[in-house]
């Protein structure tokens, strides 16, 4: 295990608060579309999250609503037909509003080029709503900087289930103790440990309270140095007066993550002679 050799970047909550601003709100168009009554505000919104994914959340709500259709089939067909238009809603929002990304990631992408870190994506969001931001925030040639793109398009299990991580490490051909997964919420991070890979926690507006057990590292965003637990403890330069987190501080808690779990192991050994 000699260090960091790549990041891999959740999308929804991590690049951009794009759950809270972006998936509600086009949620809210396609129900106003189809003459529906329903409207999640930012805190229903938030206690709809507790289910992973757009149309499986969309089921969960529809099985307590007394005006959704008794009918199984009809339900499915229901959720499938406002989740297509949601989609549609939610890219038009991207483009036309463009959804900032979240301080500091930008910063940390440009220094994973620099200094040659691999990126992978690492999402269960679909394919067209990764592009429809990316597109705008990085470029339309967005998938020359990453080496593998991982959506829901290519697993059957969204978070926490460790799938989408166990196939971005089998397509980069790396030792997952060598990857570091970004993740604002207790699933992906819950996701990303399940597949060994280590993780660090960007809080999102809706996971700024939440427990997240095990993880590297947990902050407020990628933008500051400050609220983070443990302290940073990379190096930003002499005179530098960058507050964000870098790759040094990554590699910093990467490091003290593998320093424990060599002595562990050598402690195990030691134990069972």
């Amino acid at each position: 295990m000699s260090g960091l050799s790549a990041l891999l970047w959740d999308v929804d909550g991590t690049l951009a608060e794009t759950e809270r601003d972006g998936h509600r709100v086009a949620f809210n168009r396609a129900f106003e579309e189809a003459g529906l009554p329903w409207s999640w505000d930012v805190a229903e919104y938030g206690k709809l999250l507790r289910t992973a994914g757009g149309r499986e959340r969309l089921l969960a709500y529809l099985e307590d609503r007394h005006d959704a259709p008794a009918d199984p089939e009809e339900r499915e067909e229901m959720a499938s037909r406002l989740h297509r238009r949601k989609n549609a809603f939610y890219a038009e929002r991207v483009r036309r509003d463009s959804l900032p990304m979240r301080a500091g990631v930008r910063r940390l992408m440009d220094e994973c080029d620099e200094r040659r870190v691999v990126m992978a994506i690492t999402t269960t969001t679909g394919r067209a709503n990764l592009d429809a931001l990316l597109s705008v925030q990085l470029g339309a040639s967005w998938r020359r900087r990453f080496a593998a793109v991982i959506c829901a398009e290519h697993v059957t299990r969204k978070k926490p289930d460790p799938e989408v991580f166990a196939l971005a490490i089998r397509r980069l051909g790396i030792d997952p103790a060598e990857t570091v997964a970004i993740e604002d919420s207790p699933a992906g991070a819950a996701a990303a440990q399940a597949a060994g890979v280590p993780v660090v926690v960007t809080r999102s507006a809706y996971f700024a309270d939440a427990h997240i057990a095990g993880a590297l590292a947990v902050g407020p965003g990628l933008h500051t140095r400050r609220g983070w637990h443990p302290r940073p403890g990379g190096t930003t330069g002499q005179g530098s007066t960058d507050p964000a987190i870098r790759l040094d501080d990554i590699r910093a808690w990467l490091g003290g993550h593998l320093s424990l779990t060599r002595t562990a192991r050598v402690a195990g050994r030691s134990w069972q002679s």
